[in-house]
């Protein structure tokens, strides 16, 4: 559903905010310059390591501190310049907040502590807040606890009697400080999913967090280190790193912005950077002689490229400029920085070769549509088509090989035998993904069986090794297949080592 003019506009506006503290030992800068917009209905998670400015931030944002200076604006009130008692009024309608450890009013009942904040509001009418009560109860899954006191029901219940009470004035923003914090992983799961349904309900969300997997399920990410925040294109771009990670990532690099199309990077160049785009978009164009430069994909904030040269063979597999209409800010890390990184985190590692893995397709792909059937037929002047049936060996190990295969539709396993003679499953390919090419490059004996994935058919174009040579020419791709054979040769021959 499109979200209206109203609904675009952020529930949650701030502004060079500052905040310092003053101690024996001097004046301590909290909060250094952050600026933030949250829109409404936005779940939104606060991460950051005990002392970044986390718990600061979320005072000034609630009203419970005052900023030195700076301003933030909530559904359109100034709350930096309110006094207490427009505070109390503001945060008694406009602001619900859930604490890790509850709070809940102990000699009052569960019901009664849902209707606390209203009669304080004076919010409804006093049957009003009855029912109004007992709906949020029912909501949250602890009407039948309604008449209890707090101490007779658990951490985990006593949460969502909390979650109830915060929603009591119906506010539109709902701040949770670690709500999650001190419960075990299976009620910490149920609590979260409450949250996950208010936010599609329309509530927003601001969750103080540690932990990591929850944070990376909401729709925004804000990373707070050393009162900053940290950019958070760059932490969706390296989700896989650690907070330290990426706070020391951000210390050590600088923006550039590329104006509208101008050029990044070069296919064919030898690659020393890695970028990761903060704002802007970028297209990302492979070459097809014949037809200039095709576009196989635009990054957004949040995207990354230049991984594929410094894992690889070192030389660029594709152009990337600024969009046409956008310039583009980027930040980029020299080889030796991007090795230190990799080398320091094994989920980035693995979530890099599969966005290599992916890109790669992509471009076979990309090359593929844009050769026409008559291009098709100069390679090969009867192009071969073949079906095969699930299950169906297409190249056998040992044999010899004079064919290579694109693969139209559907899937094929490459397999190979281990150390114990068993067959292993190496990898799976799909459309626009081929093989066959090891055997046409070496010494024409197959290094492994290739066979079709049990899920369906295969369509497959196939040439001989005189057009499969034509084919690595024309498509301009032959220093690609040659790098992709020698990583395909490696996993083999891990996977004959394996038990």
């Amino acid at each position: 559903m499109e979200q209206s003019p109203i609904d675009r506009q952020p529930l949650i506006e701030v502004r060079n905010l500052v905040k310092i503290y003053q101690t024996p030992a001097g004046d301590f800068t909290a909060i250094k310059g952050m600026d933030l917009d949250v829109r409404r209905g936005e779940f939104v998670a606060i991460i950051g390591k005990s002392g970044s400015g986390k718990s600061t931030f979320i005072n000034l944002l609630t009203g419970i501190d005052h900023p030195t200076s700076g301003q933030i604006a909530i559904g359109g009130a100034p709350i930096h310049a309110y006094n207490e008692g427009q505070l109390a009024a503001w945060r008694g309608r406009q602001l619900g907040i859930v604490f890790q450890f509850f709070q809940l009013v102990p000699t009052l009942t569960v019901l009664e502590n849902i209707i606390l904040p209203m009669e304080l509001n004076n919010r409804y009418t006093r049957s009003e807040r009855r029912e109004r009560a007992l709906h949020l109860l029912e909501t949250v899954e602890m009407a039948a606890q309604a008449g209890k006191m707090p101490a007779a029901i658990s951490g985990g219940q006593q949460q969502r009697v909390a979650i109830a009470r915060a929603l009591a004035n119906d506010p539109p923003l709902i701040v949770a400080d670690e709500p999650t914090g001190n419960l075990d992983s299976l009620t910490a799961e149920k609590i979260f999913g409450l949250f996950e349904n208010l936010a599609a309900a329309g509530k927003t969300i601001l969750m103080v967090t540690h932990d990591s997997d929850l944070a990376r399920r909401v729709d925004r990410t804000i990373l707070i280190s050393n009162g900053e925040i940290v950019n958070e294109y760059l932490v969706r771009a390296l989700s896989a790193l650690t907070q330290d990670q990426l706070a020391k990532m951000a210390q050590r690099v600088a923006p550039v912005v590329y104006p509208r199309d101008a050029s990044i990077i070069r296919q064919g160049e030898a690659g020393d950077k890695f970028y990761i785009l903060l704002e802007g978009k970028v297209d990302v164009l492979i070459n097809s002689p014949g037809r200039g430069q095709i576009l196989v994909d635009q990054l957004r904030p949040g995207g990354y490229f230049g991984e594929m040269a410094l894992l690889g063979n070192g030389v660029r597999a594709a152009s990337v400029k600024a969009a046409s209409d956008s310039e583009a800010k980027v930040i980029a890390l020299d080889k030796a920085a991007f090795n230190d990184l990799v080398s320091d985190s094994r989920p980035l590692r693995e979530e890099l070769a599969r966005i290599m893995e992916q890109r790669a397709t992509a471009d076979q792909v990309q090359l593929l549509s844009a050769m026409k059937q008559d291009e098709l037929a100069t390679l090969a002047a009867r192009p071969k088509r073949q079906t095969f049936a699930p299950g169906e060996v297409i190249i056998r190990s040992g044999e010899l090989g004079e064919s290579f295969f694109i693969i139209e539709d559907g899937a094929v396993d490459i397999l190979v035998r281990n150390s114990e003679d068993q067959e292993v499953k190496v990898n799976q390919l799909t459309r626009g993904q081929y093989f066959g090419e090891m055997a046409l490059l070496g010494d024409r004996r197959r290094t492994a069986t290739v066979r079709v994935s049990p899920a369906g058919p295969a369509r497959l174009i196939e040439f001989g090794a005189a057009e499969f040579e034509r084919w690595a020419g024309t498509s301009g791709r032959r220093a690609h297949i040659e790098e992709e054979a020698r990583r395909r040769q490696i996993d083999l021959g891990l996977a004959r080592g394996r038990k």
